[in-house]
């Protein structure tokens, strides 16, 4: 059962391995002892690690029961199943230990989890419930979730899980991390509530087993013997507890082969660790270092210039990619003036390949960032070209987007209920589901719209003194902003809006990356707005770009951000935005230093390998910031790429070759950073402070005259309970009508005294 491979089981003609280059079939034969296989983009990795995993299986050195096959997503775990069904048939069926991290971890728990204080049916929450739990802690001890939001010490106890930490591990540094010193006694209280409801999170399916492992040595020998091989997919995705997880279970036999590209490490923001693959060598010593090389991706031009972008990063264990294709249109490299010019000309150039006969669904936009693809969907809206967001939303269906628009939408219009029944506790007022049915029930009565009962209400009874009093703050909000929007810009308008109403201080109490994007977001949707006189103008805009048909299945070109496209392959690329600041990110930077520096040109070289036939970079002179130009930069990557391989188009001074020359004079790469920053950068500080020395001065804009405000809709009075009348009241019971002025009614009840209420409320006393 564990005798290695014959010769004669290793003929190359065995339909295994027959169809796999020489480094492959090594993967594959090497069956003894710890592998890592260094796979670059487009070098047949999955060919590789499938045909090792069958191979174990058809040569019996393990039943399939036996080996541990790790992936990262449930797509890969089932086509990892399909291509090793299709080489050995139906004994695929037998591995249940093929899966992803977390099924792999969850299964192993069931087991255990007596030995962690739950019991085997217990539950794994979503995000939601997470939020929701943590909330009710931070309620319930006294702390300003404003100010120390759930969603932060969801994202903190994320990042302790990932690295293998508990409560009790945390240093003096992670414990002030949250509430100034209390991260340590939430972190605990949380993980306390979740075992009295029998309930796990996700980071616990893989943190509970590494304790177990770690306390209870026979389960740790269990595993160890069961798991004769173990097997490894994207290794250079690892965090840190499911290193240490796997580390442990692979010290006695070292049976392990892992695959991954140091090259493309790049979610360290999901907090995997490069160094992991790095020291695997280290970790366990005689491994053996199998590299494939051979790309069957992209042209020889597209790889000489990744691989020459990527050799400048310091960590890596170095390899270099080859192919036999034809050697292909080298890269180009195009200086536009400003962000609109760049979507111009990229609709352009698609334009132009699909005359050529080029499919539009092998045509791939990345971007660095999400707000950048507002650009190119308005541009292509305009031309009537085609295409799909993947891995997000169009940028105006996105959360932050929407509700943004929803605030401009019923100052132009109040009588859009939709859009004020999204915002009126957003972000959270302290109206909750009561305050919303009596507003609807009050419109239903009178016929206007809720903004309107809103307002009447709020000069009510009806409600509880707080609710009323900040429904009333809210209305008188909205129509101040409402004639605000008739002398500022429609940009400036927004900018107030969710400055006063609390919207950006709730995405900047968030402290967290996802909050980042959105608060980027809603930059650039202020951006967008600049380009329109009116509010009436942009929103009409708005609604036109939201008609773009997303259910056709006609052939589409995709946008989407780098991290995304990761694992995809298109023939022809482009990819905007490359400025200091925008990419590498400016943000990225600040956080991380040099390490992040390396992750930004580890995601620039992935980003260039998605490339088949054409990979075609573009960076702007300027852009429009907060409604001030401001000049850009080449990014420090258009530089590094070797000359040989790239064309450079621009009609700018000096064109890029003078920013290679520029940067070259550093000696240090990342000094650079400090040295030449541009003025402002997109993603620096995404807040919505307005540059000291705009000159983005708009004359005063008037709203259309259709827009309705909330006077419009002034409620008749009832005339059948004038004073004297008797009547009842579902709230305050029965009471008699003291007076009258227009719908509101001064009612003395009998249990609860004098109350002003509307008279929509009230019926006749029988």
């Amino acid at each position: 059962m564990s005798q290695p491979a014959t010769p004669a089981d290793s003929d190359p003609r065995n339909v295994l391995i027959a169809g796999l280059n020489e480094p492959q079939r090594e993967a594959v034969l090497t069956t003894e002892g710890p592998v890592l296989m260094l796979a670059g983009a487009g070098t047949g990795k999955t060919a590789a690690l499938t045909a090792r995993l069958a191979w174990l299986i058809q040569n019996r050195l393990a039943w399939p029961s036996e080996i541990l096959c790790v992936t990262f997503t449930n797509k890969a775990a089932r086509e990892m199943r399909e291509r090793v069904g299709q080489l050995i048939g139906p004994a695929v069926e037998g591995m249940p230990w093929l899966g992803t991290f977390h099924s792999i971890g969850a299964k192993m728990l069931r087991r255990h989890a007596e030995l962690v204080g739950l019991q085997s049916n217990y539950t794994i929450i979503d995000t939601d419930d997470q939020l929701r739990l943590l909330k009710q802690l931070i309620t319930a001890n006294d702390l300003d979730e404003k100010r120390w939001p759930a969603r932060q010490l969801a994202g903190l106890i994320d990042r302790w899980k990932n690295r293998g930490l508990n409560p009790g591990d945390l240093d003096a540094a992670e414990n002030e991390m949250y509430a100034n010193g209390r991260g340590q006694q939430f972190y605990q209280l949380y993980q306390d509530r979740l075992k009295a409801l029998n309930a796990c999170d996700f980071g616990d399916l893989l943190l509970h087993m590494l304790n177990v492992l770690r306390k209870y040595h026979d389960v740790l020998e269990q595993y160890r013997s069961r798991f004769k091989y173990i097997l490894v997919d994207e290794y250079q995705d690892t965090n840190q507890v499911q290193y240490l997880w796997l580390r442990l279970l692979a010290q006695e036999r070292r049976n392990i082969c892992v695959v991954g590209d140091d090259d493309q490490s790049i979610y360290s923001w999901r907090g995997a660790e490069v160094a992991n693959i790095l020291r695997f060598e280290k970790d366990f010593p005689g491994s053996k270092v199998i590299r494939l090389e051979q790309n069957y991706r992209s042209t020889p031009q597209i790889l000489a210039a990744a691989s020459g972008l990527i050799s400048e990063n310091s960590q890596r264990l170095g390899k270099t990619l080859w192919t036999e294709r034809h050697p292909g249109d080298k890269v180009r490299v195009i200086g536009v003036w400003d962000a609109p010019e760049e979507a111009r000309r990229v609709g352009e150039e698609i334009e132009r390949l699909e005359r050529e006969g080029a499919p539009l669904d092998q045509i791939a936009i990345l971007v660095r960032a999400q707000y950048q693809t507002r650009e190119f969907e308005d541009r292509f809206i305009s031309i009537g070209l085609n295409y799909r967001i993947i891995g997000g939303f169009r940028f105006y269906e996105r959360a932050e987007v929407r509700d943004a628009l929803a605030y401009l939408r019923v100052i132009a219009q109040p009588a859009d209920d939709l859009a004020f029944e999204r915002i009126y506790n957003q972000p959270k007022r302290g109206l909750g589901a009561k305050a919303l049915e009596t507003m609807h029930l009050h419109a239903r009565r009178r016929g206007i719209p809720l903004a309107a009962a809103a307002m009447e209400i709020a000069d009510s009874d009806e409600l509880p003194a707080r609710a009323r009093n900040t429904l009333l703050t809210l209305m008188r909000d909205f129509a101040r902003w409402r004639d605000l929007a008739s002398e500022a810009s429609p940009a400036e308008l927004l900018r107030t809006v969710l400055d006063e109403a609390g919207y950006t201080a709730m995405l900047q109490a968030e402290r967290s990356a996802e909050a980042a994007g959105r608060l980027e977001n809603l930059a650039e949707l202020a951006r967008a707005m600049e380009e329109y006189e009116t509010l009436g103008d942009f929103l009409e805009h708005v609604s036109l770009v939201m008609d773009n048909d997303a259910a056709d299945e006609t052939e589409k070109v995709t946008i989407m951000t780098m991290h995304a496209a990761k694992g995809l392959e298109f023939e022809h690329v482009f990819l905007p935005g490359w400025e200091e600041g925008v990419f590498p990110s400016q943000r990225s930077l600040d956080e991380g230093g040099l390490a992040s520096l390396e992750e930004e040109r580890r995601l620039a070289y992935v980003a260039i390998t998605r490339a088949r036939r054409r990979c075609t970079i573009l960076h702007a002179a300027n852009r429009r910031i907060y409604g001030q130009w401001t000049s850009s930069i080449p990014s420090r990557f258009i530089a590094e790429l070797p000359g040989e391989h790239v064309d450079q188009e621009t009609t700018l001074s000096g064109g890029a070759s003078l920013w290679r020359a520029q940067w070259s004079e550093h000696s240090d790469p990342f000094a650079d950073v400090a040295r030449a920053q541009p003025s402002r950068t997109m993603t620096r500080g995404p807040g919505w402070q307005r540059a000291a020395s705009s000159t983005y001065d708009p004359a005063p804009k008037r709203i259309k005259e259709a827009t309705r405000s909330a006077a419009s809709f002034a409620a008749k009075p009832r005339t059948d309970v004038a004073p004297g009348a008797r009547v009842f009241h579902d709230k305050f019971g029965y009471g008699t009508v003291a007076a009258q002025e227009g719908n509101k009614l001064e009612i003395d009840f009998e249990g609860t005294g004098r109350k002003r209420v509307i008279d929509s409320f009230v019926k006749l006393a029988e």
